[in-house]
């Protein structure tokens, strides 16, 4: 097999602040009156090295911005900014003419193998069409060759019976082995597997990982592995990233990230995992709301308004005290309700990212009753993380005006052997 020099430490893949935008298309007046509707920030500031025969994980839930770092890296969506180096050279904002020969060296697995592969082709034009695009074969002994070699690499054989099947023709696991021989098949450097046995029966799982890891073995291949499973991540992974809304908050070794985790997300992450012996009970503590919208993220820590440990300067604002109103609400009975709800205004106006909010009072109320309101609300659960972001709140007429704390933005930071974006390991404090 290859084998690399001990003395070599130049990382495979360099990424650097990088950022990939989705501009959203607003209504045709406000786009013709210049008003922009915003941008999906899918990838906001990420940063991490590749080593040459490295398993790295990329963790997160849906929305976390995973996946499209991974096309990104690849080409297949366009950076914002920043700086992607395959062994040294920027590839980022190449035109497609430019990255072509990288593609060679960069290839991907995708989620669904069934989508993966054209109905219309059977498996030696299918895995062998990577050949024919980049040139690499003359006739069509050769691809044939090729293109066996390939499927005897992932267990497809005797070849001869596979060569004229269809998709159709093929099991799950069977299809996630053609994709993978048509990944390898130009000789890359770097797979990116996004979620690659998430589509798969269980029973099947644990092969395709395993033949995964007998090919990075056998063609010195290095992996970045797109997943929401910590379970399979902990078998596969060298290094894990935990992804939240377009950034990495915690990056480390994988026996690390599972024996001492960091990062309050992480550590909802891993009590997520099943435990398969039904005699033991795990407190889940799962984080409470869900992924906050990409357009507008929160202030300072975009994991604070679901973070149980979160505090004064992680990033408060009015939308977060809107949240606190609503989930009290909606456990009230309906007499309660009425009354408390009866007291505020409409919240529209909160759900901007300021350090300041006005919570307006209803019709027959004022800023007194709002304020009184808000201090009962606190007085009945002062351990609510919100309130120590409050700085002041003063009653103002027709409202109360509430001030919070300045937000601080965690950056990674080395925290023993792992990197944690959280400003609960601030140095400052």
């Amino acid at each position: 097999m290859p084998t690399r020099p001990e003395t070599e430490t130049a990382p495979l893949l360099d990424v650097r602040d990088l950022t990939t935008y989705f501009s959203l298309r607003g209504s045709f007046g406000s786009r013709l009156i210049g008003h922009e509707a915003g941008s999906v920030k899918a990838v906001d500031g990420v940063s991490f090295q590749l080593r040459h025969g490295e398993v790295l994980g990329l963790v997160g839930e849906s929305g976390s911005g995973k996946t499209t770092l991974g096309r990104t890296i690849l080409g297949l969506a366009d950076a914002t900014s920043g700086s992607i180096r395959l062994d040294g050279v920027e590839i980022a904002g190449l035109s497609e003419s430019a990255f072509r020969p990288y593609r060679r060296r960069m290839q991907i697995v995708f989620q669904d193998p069934h989508a993966s592969l054209n109905p219309a082709m059977d498996l030696l034009t299918a895995v062998g069409h990577p050949l024919v695009i980049h040139g690499l074969v003359t006739s069509p002994e050769a691809l044939r060759a090729a293109v066996g070699d390939a499927l005897t690499r992932v267990g497809l054989t005797p070849v001869d019976r596979f060569f004229g099947k269809f998709p159709s023709d093929l099991s799950g696991g069977q299809k996630q082995r053609a994709v993978l021989a048509r990944a390898i098949i130009l000789g890359p450097e770097l797979l990116v597997a996004d979620e690659p046995v998430s589509m798969l029966d269980m029973s099947v799982r644990a092969k395709i990982l395993e033949l995964m890891l007998r090919l990075k073995v056998e063609l010195d291949l290095t992996y970045l592995y797109i997943t929401h499973d910590l379970a399979t991540a902990k078998f596969f992974c060298d290094r894990i990233a935990i992804m939240y809304l377009g950034r990495i908050v915690e990056i480390g070794p994988t026996a690390s990230i599972f024996a001492d985790p960091k990062h309050p997300y992480t550590v909802s992450l891993l009590k997520a995992i099943p435990d398969p012996d039904p005699d033991r009970t795990v407190p889940r503590d799962l984080p409470r709301g869900e992924v906050p919208d990409a357009v507008n993220p929160p202030l300072g820590c975009s994991f604070h308004p679901r973070c149980p440990r979160a505090f004064a300067s992680c990033g408060w604002e009015g939308r977060d005290l809107t949240d606190l109103l609503e989930r009290r609400w909606t456990a009230m009975a309906e007499e309660e309700f009425e009354q408390e709800r009866s007291v505020v205004g409409d919240l529209a106006s909160m759900e901007v990212a300021s350090t300041t909010a006005s919570v307006p009072a209803a019709k027959g109320h004022n800023g007194e009753d709002v304020l009184d309101l808000l201090k009962r609300i606190r007085q009945e659960d002062p351990e609510e993380p919100l309130w120590t972001g409050v700085r002041d709140m003063t009653a103002q007429g027709d409202g109360v005006l509430v001030a919070f704390a300045e937000p601080e933005e965690p950056m990674l930071r080395a925290v023993d052997d792992v990197e944690v974006a959280c400003n609960l390991f601030d140095a400052v404090r």
